[in-house]
């Protein structure tokens, strides 16, 4: 069973955060995760932006950092939407990751450094969502698996950020089973 720390997206540590690492807890895996927001939680994107824009970028990323200090090698690192952010730098930063899952977010590798030889990941999202499939984000996910065999993307039809946490208008359930389904096969494999 694979050790995960899952990193929630700009709204918080939802309900529906849980929700997911709860399916992956039911599968038997250990699943830690962080709240970098300390408690709040937002009830929009906007409303979350604003609080990180507030926070800081920088802190957000030190209070991940200070989250996972005794967090060992062979862990998977998860993030969904802006928790990819943290997720995607410690997976490519860290030694010994075991493995990758960006949720409805993926940057180019560079601004990390380079994608590790070797390292799986699983990159989910929307094919119209506007952040996603609008900013490049598919883009980025779909270069890293054509140089890295071990790297596979997931797109689901439709047009939903935050697709993924039941808690949020947003939910498509239906997409979030099949991404559930295809992570659960992935940690399993790993």
């Amino acid at each position: 069973m694979a050790e995960i720390v899952l990193f929630h997206h700009i709204q918080g540590l939802t309900p529906g955060v849980t929700a997911l690492a709860d399916a992956m807890r039911g599968a038997g895996h250990t699943v830690q995760t962080p709240d970098l927001f300390e408690g709040r939680t937002f009830d929009s994107i906007e409303e979350g932006f604003g609080y990180a824009q507030q926070t800081g970028f920088d802190e957000l990323g030190a209070r991940a950092d200070r989250a996972v200090e005794g967090v060992g090698a062979g862990v998977v690192w998860a993030g969904i939407s802006a928790g990819v952010m943290n997720a995607q730098r410690l997976a490519q930063t860290r030694p010994g990751a075991r493995g990758a899952l960006l949720l409805e977010a993926c940057v180019p590798p560079s601004e990390f450094g380079s994608w590790p030889d070797g390292l799986r990941a699983q990159v989910h999202g929307m094919d119209h969502d506007p952040f996603f499939a609008g900013e490049g984000d598919v883009d980025a996910a779909r270069a890293i698996a054509a140089e890295h065999a071990g790297v596979e993307v997931f797109t689901y039809p439709g047009d939903r950020h935050l697709f993924c946490d039941s808690s949020l208008p947003s939910y498509d359930a239906e997409a979030t089973a099949l991404m559930t389904e295809r992570i659960l096969g992935f940690l399993q494999g790993l």
